[in-house]
């Protein structure tokens, strides 16, 4: 088997019931402005906010995604979001209405993480190297 140099994920979504209210609470945690974007083709109800990218760049980016034909939970994927340092970013989860599952911690070499729910009960991790 041949192995990849380049990272193999290329887009994310994550399924809100709430649109305005899980961009608020991604927006402030995670200090960015997300983009309101067109749903590719027919895709019926699907309503969809950017995570911000650069064009061009070796890095992934995803959508906060709202539809009837998929529901947001926890107990399956986690998605983690680079920081410089989680800590601060789990410090504004409460106050963004999202709940602290598992504060920061270190995960030897790789650096730290820590584990969150969102506002629609999806758990997401946040990772930073310090």
């Amino acid at each position: 088997m041949a192995t990849q140099a380049k990272n193999p994920f290329t887009w994310v979504e994550i399924y809100v019931e709430d649109m305005s209210r899980a961009q608020k609470f991604y927006e402030t945690i995670l200090q960015i402005e997300m983009i309101p974007m067109q749903a590719p083709g027919d895709f019926g109800d699907l309503e969809m906010v950017s995570f911000p990218w650069v064009e061009g760049e070796g890095n992934i980016s995803g959508a906060l995604c709202k539809t009837k034909e998929m529901s947001p939970g926890g107990g399956g994927t986690i998605v983690y979001f680079t920081c410089d340092d989680c800590a601060d970013e789990t410090s504004r989860v409460q106050d963004a209405g999202g709940q602290v599952l598992q504060q920061k911690f270190q995960i030897g070499e790789h650096g730290f993480c820590s584990i969150v729910m969102d506002t629609e009960g999806n758990t997401i991790g946040l990772h930073s190297m310090k």
